[in-house]
């Protein structure tokens, strides 16, 4: 309710507060359901992609502490650690609250920001983009593409965990990866027609197809989208509907099969 957003308060503690309820709301909710009815942490510690999650959150934050501190932005470690831990979890949890203005820290920390709400949550979770499974899934899929062209006759069939997954299930995660980008493309040339900067157009959509909250540029943190014309907002409105139903539900209604059944 603050123009400011947690900046605001400026306290640790509500921060901390944030941060972990931030970070439980990236994890798949079947997960929890599951704990509850087995009184055991054993399905979650032992999640293939809730241990990715986890492991991308504490990466980045120690990255982005270290940038800080390397590029004198902060010189108290604790101070650093605060900052960055917070904007880790809040942007790739897409939920997209900023104690300070993040636009301001060496360029590649807010790419990276932006980059992570893209991709990190948990399937199943309220966060937003293509989910840590089908970046899993593609990187599996890339290793083993390249295992073929070593050993073209191996066999080496792709795995979660202990269940091996039909080619179908990859052609899927492909098929969606590719119309992602094609739609993350298609609408920054389109917001680029309206005359908005590369930067400003291409976070933009990249924050509202991903349900990031802020983006860069004329639209980062310390900005908002109420600048924008009324075309811009309904193309960026677009992107907000095609990425909370994950593409393929919005689009399939502009195909002539589904209104012929």
């Amino acid at each position: 309710s603050h123009d400011a957003s947690f900046a605001y308060w400026d306290s640790l503690a509500i921060e901390l507060v944030a941060m972990l309820f931030m970070a439980l709301s990236g994890i798949s909710f079947l997960r929890y359901f599951v704990v509850l009815r087995s009184l055991s942490l054993k399905p979650i510690s032992s999640d293939y992609e809730i241990r990715a999650y986890l492991s991308l959150l504490m990466t980045a934050s120690i990255v982005v502490t270290l940038i800080l501190i390397i590029e004198e932005v902060e010189s108290d470690w604790g101070k650093a650690l605060r900052l960055a831990s917070f904007h880790v979890v809040s942007l790739a949890t897409t939920t997209g609250y900023a104690s300070t203005d993040y636009a301001l820290w060496p360029s590649f920390i807010p790419a990276l920001l932006l980059v992570l709400g893209c991709f990190a949550s948990c399937a199943g979770s309220t966060g937003g983009g293509i989910k840590m499974i089908r970046v899993l899934l593609l990187i599996k899929q890339a290793r083993r593409e390249l295992v073929r062209i070593i050993h073209p006759r191996v066999v080496n069939p792709v795995t979660l965990g202990q269940q091996t997954l039909p080619a179908n299930v990859l052609t899927a995660v492909l098929g969606f990866m590719l119309i992602y980008g094609v739609s993350t493309l298609t609408l920054s040339f389109v917001l680029l027609l309206t005359g908005m900067d590369y930067v400003t157009a291409v976070s933009a959509v990249v924050a509202t197809l991903n349900n990031i909250g802020p983006g860069l540029g004329a639209v980062g943190p310390a900005g908002n989208f109420g600048q924008l014309n009324g075309l811009q907002l309904h193309v960026l409105s677009f992107a907000m509907l095609l990425g909370r139903l994950e593409l393929l539900s919005v689009l399939v209604l502009f195909t002539a099969a589904f209104w012929r059944r």
